[in-house]
């Protein structure tokens, strides 16, 4: 798929009041992912004490022509979409040694927007000015560290030349969207937490787990990926 035909998909999907069974799609996509023992803490109002935060999902082409080119969906040699996550650093201080994706804290005066293109170049060294934004999802609350997340979806031309920081991370790792495709190989571990075993849904990456907010979060973009008939 040419860069022009998804982003004008994903755009329309984005600016668009979901119907009722859209935003039904979109909580069974998050919900795929969510841990036991969460009690729906991810999708009930956010406490007032909540922080702002945005994390980028950021759509690049590999393989084939130009993302620009006349390539058909068809043909073999057709560019092959993904988009970038980190493995975070086993001594940060947050979510130490977990797959992420780029983003972070917003930062007085800043909109969301704006955060998840800093913290991208921050972490990724991909420049705002490469990337055309095309819409977000639902904010998103993450109550194991008290931030209101906010999805948004960007999209560049050609594979960016990345500089990771290796402050923030310890690996880049690449999904295409194809892994967001029904069926989802959705798997399951059990982990340990205050002497509590519990179930936790993952999607396996390059021998990495994705799971909890990165993995809800994900989920429902494959929802909408599915609305937007792309996959």
């Amino acid at each position: 798929m040419t860069r022009d035909r998804l982003a004008t998909r994903l755009k329309k999907i984005l600016a668009a009041e979901p119907s009722v069974e859209s935003a039904q799609a979109r909580l069974a996509g998050r919900r795929r992912f969510e841990p036991e023992l969460s009690y729906g803490r991810h999708h009930g109002p956010p406490p007032h004490t909540a922080r702002a935060a945005a994390v980028m999902l950021l759509l690049y082409p590999r393989g084939g022509a130009s993302a620009r080119g006349e390539v058909p969906d068809d043909v073999g040699t057709a560019c092959v979409w993904q988009l970038p996550l980190t493995l975070r650093p086993a001594e940060i201080a947050s979510h130490a040694g977990q797959v992420s994706l780029p983003g972070g804290a917003v930062e007085p005066g800043e909109t969301t927007r704006e955060a998840a293109l800093r913290e991208l170049n921050e972490e990724l060294g991909v420049a705002p000015a490469r990337v055309e934004t095309l819409g977000s999802l639902a904010p998103f609350y993450v109550f194991a560290t008290n931030f209101l997340v906010t999805p948004w979806i960007g999209i560049v031309d050609e594979e960016p030349p990345w500089r990771a920081d290796p402050r923030e991370v310890a690996a880049q790792l690449t999904l295409p969207l194809t892994a967001l495709a029904e069926p989802i190989a959705v798997e399951r571990e059990i982990r340990l937490a205050r002497g509590i075993e519990f179930g936790v849904p993952y999607l396996p990456l390059e021998g990495h787990h994705v799971w909890g907010a990165t993995s809800m979060i994900l989920g429902e973009f494959a929802a909408v990926l599915a609305a937007a008939s792309i996959g």
